[in-house]
């Protein structure tokens, strides 16, 4: 086989998902296809379908590589010395977006919009992403209140009661909601912590 026939070996998968995680914060979801991504690694459209059967499953992929990446800082902040309030501040600023157009939950959001018609093995792995986060603030919340630093609250109801907040608030500022930021979802946020868990009653 000549120099001129012989294959350039495809990419890593990791640098796959690495390449469509950087397309999606440079020129946004909507110029992310299988073409755009394969110019960007030097790969056929058909050969990344090959690799990933589809874009949505290509989605997926992104979305978990892209969690795998905030799942460990979640681990190191959580692992800090200090206070569980502090932990929990830094939990809250780590799962809001960033801002408008915040890669990760751009792709969050189309990953959700796609689930309504997804196989029941693509939605386990959604549940999966969201039962990890579910499970370090269910362990969070109950050290707090084991210290004496949070009223006595169900660990487990409050978790999911403080996810749906941070979700329906970081929908507002990844797609950009007029009067709705970061810094004003924090404050919301600590607000109601405040409240919630700290008084008294």
């Amino acid at each position: 086989m000549t120099a001129a026939r012989r294959r350039t070996p495809a990419p890593p998968r990791e640098d796959v998902l690495a390449a469509a995680m950087a397309m999606i914060a440079e020129r946004g979801l909507e110029q992310l296809t299988m073409a755009a991504l394969g110019r960007e690694v030097g790969m056929s459209s058909g050969h990344l379908l090959y690799y990933f059967g589809s874009k949505d499953e290509l989605l997926l992929r992104t979305l978990e590589w892209s969690e795998g990446r905030l799942g460990a800082e979640r681990a190191r902040l959580l692992a800090r010395t200090g206070t569980a309030r502090a932990r929990l501040d830094a939990y809250v600023e780590l799962y809001v977006p960033d801002g408008h157009r915040d890669p990760h939950w751009t792709l969050w959001l189309e990953v959700w919009n796609r689930s309504q018609n997804a196989a029941a093995e693509a939605r386990d792995r959604q549940a999966a992403i969201e039962g990890a986060w579910h499970r370090d603030l269910v362990a969070l919340l109950a050290e707090g209140v084991s210290r004496g630093e949070f009223r006595a609250v169900d660990a487990d109801r409050y978790a999911a009661r403080l996810r749906a907040l941070l979700d329906g608030l970081s929908i507002h500022v990844a797609i950009g909601l007029r009067g709705t930021d970061r810094l004003q979802v924090l404050d919301h946020v600590r607000e109601f912590l405040d409240e919630t868990l700290l008084g008294q009653g």
